[in-house]
């Protein structure tokens, strides 16, 4: 039995361990979308986005909205909506220090995912923000993304981890997004008054 770490710190050790990808592996990354990833990303309610600083501090944030938030520009740009949110803007701010930014589009109930690598900008106006408008709410900035590599992602992961099969739900197995902000964000405030703000009236304020 191992007692201690051992790390692997060259890649010829780590390919001798995983093993040689099989070349439809390799060969499945292409540098435009097909109508195949069009039609998924019309699909598509969830993204999380990848981005890193300068000095390569990551950062994985999810982007969601009504299926196909994110308006397909041409074969090679597509624009993600900014939404409002907790104004840390971590996203951005990684965007403006280094662009180059890796997305995962979801679609529920689906195990395989689409990628998407790319370079990435942000617009404060375009003529496309005037289609993303939910809630009578048309984003005063937008992510838009030079496409690099873009390929389908197999659902080992998420068969793994039964993540959409209801039967492996435990929603309540954890304390409420109230009393976990009560304990480590927001120890000042009561938390009765976060549970009203976290209640069923937050879901009003999403576009607000």
């Amino acid at each position: 039995m191992t007692t201690q770490m051992v790390e692997v710190t060259s890649q010829s050790e780590l390919r001798e361990l995983v093993g040689e990808p099989a070349r439809h592996t390799l060969d499945k990354a292409r540098p435009a979308l097909h109508a195949l990833d069009r039609e998924w990303l019309t699909r598509s309610p969830l993204c999380l986005i990848a981005t890193s600083d300068a000095d390569g501090g990551c950062d994985v944030s999810p982007k969601g909205d009504p299926p196909g938030f994110a308006k397909v520009l041409d074969d090679r740009t597509l624009a993600i909506p900014d939404r409002p949110g907790n104004r840390r803007i971590d996203t951005l701010r990684n965007i403006l220090a280094n662009p180059r930014v890796g997305l995962i589009f979801l679609i529920p109930g689906r195990g395989d995912t689409l990628r998407i690598n790319g370079r990435a900008r942000i617009v404060r106006e375009a003529p496309f923000l005037d289609e993303m408008v939910v809630r009578r709410n048309r984003p005063k900035l937008a992510i838009v993304v030079d496409v690099d590599e873009v390929y389908h992602h197999c659902s080992k992961a998420f068969l793994r981890s039964a993540t959409w099969q209801p039967e492996s739900w435990e929603p309540d197995a954890m304390p409420s997004r109230a009393r976990i902000a009560k304990a480590l964000d927001r120890p000042d405030e009561s938390l009765e008054a976060l549970e009203t703000y976290y209640g069923p009236r937050y879901a009003e304020k999403l576009y607000g």
